[in-house]
């Protein structure tokens, strides 16, 4: 019988022996994920401050962490517009590949969506891989993603994403395509997978629409209740909120998109019911990609009667996220709608002074539970006006 406890000998790829892993090495090598360093690279363009470009790289080494990388250098570089070749001249790009070498970076990230001719690039000068802004997103979106519909939704915005840059990620037929008679297979590869690619596209979208009519069929067995929707930056506490006013449990990390599926919960303020939802955060310079899958969604917002726009007041460039938000409000078209101003994370602020330039707002502390009753009163007055308009003849409740 074969002692279990004996180590073998197996051969590596190349056929030298080496001593085989127990099965609780393997265990632990299968277990462990090591984080991936990387170099964050951006460019501070004309019109923009170099300050601002550091809260912007600040911003994505959040998003780098989320995701579960670290970093291990930063790199900024002014110029008038990024490089249509490389993002970055040629001699950031040097000192770049020095300090890749020096620090043992897997990884290059840039703060901005890349054309695919700079992928490619800049995949060939630096001889790793590149992840731009939005890889980073969709790549957190793939974490978070839960249910079914998150999931069909993420899938669809990388697959939108991947299309035109097929032609990077082949790069390893290169050497197929550079010999005789080869190039022909390495095309048709590529056009194959681009067809394959769109017809998965197509069959996600009939997905997406089948369920988008659920969902909107959903809402309309909802219409007897006044709808508020919460909406802000990522990570400003929203989750936070909606399980003080709901006395829910939705999770609430302090994560770039935590929450990814919209949930919505049925509130009673006094003798007052509505529905509360809460929905995926906003970010700068949102993929495009993310805001057409996502649409189901972000349905919840522009069929809302009242939105609470929750902002981190404590952040040093909270005016920036607010532009942020509202410009994602306005392509969704719901930018027209009454809004609350919540300016949350008061306990964090310090000294610093801020002004409110909303006619309705308030300031409050989610996680100290500061104020929340002021915003109750501030809710229960805003809904009670928007049902009576809504129902003129039941308003024997106010």
């Amino acid at each position: 019988m074969r002692n279990p406890n004996r180590q073998g000998k197996f051969r590596n790829s190349i056929g030298e022996e080496s001593k085989r892993p127990s099965p609780q090495e393997r265990n632990t090598f299968a277990n462990e994920e090591i984080p991936e360093k990387a170099i964050l690279v951006s460019v501070c363009p004309n019109g923009q401050t170099m300050k601002r470009t550091e809260d912007y790289l600040d911003e994505l080494e959040f998003l780098l962490r989320t995701a579960g990388g670290i970093t291990v250098k930063k790199v900024i570089q002014k110029l008038d517009r990024p490089d249509t070749r490389t993002y970055v001249g040629s001699g950031k790009l040097d000192e770049i590949k020095e300090y890749k070498q020096a620090l043992d970076a897997d990884i290059i990230v840039v703060d901005d969506e890349l054309s695919p001719a700079q992928l490619r690039n800049l995949e060939k000068e630096m001889e790793c891989r590149i992840l731009d802004r939005t890889t980073l997103i969709l790549d957190i979106f793939a974490r978070h993603a839960r249910t079914s519909t998150a999931r069909t939704q993420v899938e669809l915005a990388q697959l939108q994403y991947m299309l035109p840059r097929l032609t990077r990620m082949w790069t390893h037929l290169e050497r197929q395509r550079g010999g005789i008679g080869m190039r022909g297979p390495g095309e048709t590869q590529i056009e194959t997978d681009r067809r394959l690619i769109k017809e998965k596209i197509s069959a996600l979208k009939l997905q997406l629409a089948k369920l988008d009519t659920q969902k909107t069929l959903q809402r309309k067995n909802r219409e007897s209740l006044v709808r508020v929707a919460l909406v802000g930056y990522t990570n400003v506490g929203k989750s936070t909120i909606l399980n003080l006013l709901a006395k829910s449990d939705v999770l609430a990390e302090n994560k770039l998109f935590a929450t990814l599926d919209t949930t919505v919960r049925k509130v009673v303020i006094g003798n007052l019911p509505f529905l509360l939802s809460d929905t995926v955060g906003f970010i700068r310079k949102l993929p495009t990609q993310l805001v057409e899958s996502f649409k189901s969604t972000l349905d919840e917002v522009s069929e809302a009667d009242l939105l609470l726009h929750v902002v981190d007041i404590s952040h040093p460039d909270h005016q920036s996220q607010i532009d942020a938000v509202n410009k994602t409000l306005a392509d969704i078209h719901a930018d027209d709608k009454p809004v609350i101003m919540v300016y949350n994370k008061i306990d964090a602020l310090g000294d610093s002074e801020y002004s409110e330039n909303a006619e309705l707002s308030i300031r409050i502390s989610a996680a100290q539970k500061l104020n929340i009753d002021v915003l109750r009163n501030l809710l229960y007055d805003e809904i009670a006006r928007i049902h009576a308009i809504r129902y003129p003849y039941n308003n024997f409740l106010y």
